[in-house]
């Protein structure tokens, strides 16, 4: 693949596009999805000792869910998307940190009243 393919195709992989969906509507509700979009790419050519010469490149793209804006009777609402996994994670790595701290704030405090 040539290197203005490449860059073509990160173009249109990161866009507006893939950040709103089309919108939806039901029951005189329009709703419209979002999601945070990020992607990465790179290139190269040259050649060797031979005189041989190449090119070529990848892209890498990834999204998530971030919420929706609603739409109903001429009000706009923005409603976030909850991401259990992260949130989770969060309350799990908080526990330990607080469990890792509290042992050592407490022999801190018994060795200064010895």
């Amino acid at each position: 693949m040539k290197l203005d393919e490449v860059l073509s195709k990160a173009h249109d992989a990161v866009s507006a596009r893939r950040v709103y969906a089309e919108p939806v509507e039901a029951d005189g509700v329009t709703v419209i999805p979002a999601a945070a979009v990020g992607g990465g790419g790179g290139g190269g050519q040259g050649h060797d000792q031979k005189g041989q010469e190449g090119e070529g490149g990848g892209v890498g793209v990834g999204g998530r869910p971030v919420g929706a804006y609603t739409i109903k009777n001429s009000t706009v609402r923005w409603l976030p998307a909850v991401d259990v996994n992260r949130l989770v994670v969060a309350v799990a790595s908080v526990l330990v940190v607080y469990l890792l701290t509290r042992a050592r704030i407490a022999k801190a405090r018994a060795a200064k009243r010895a």
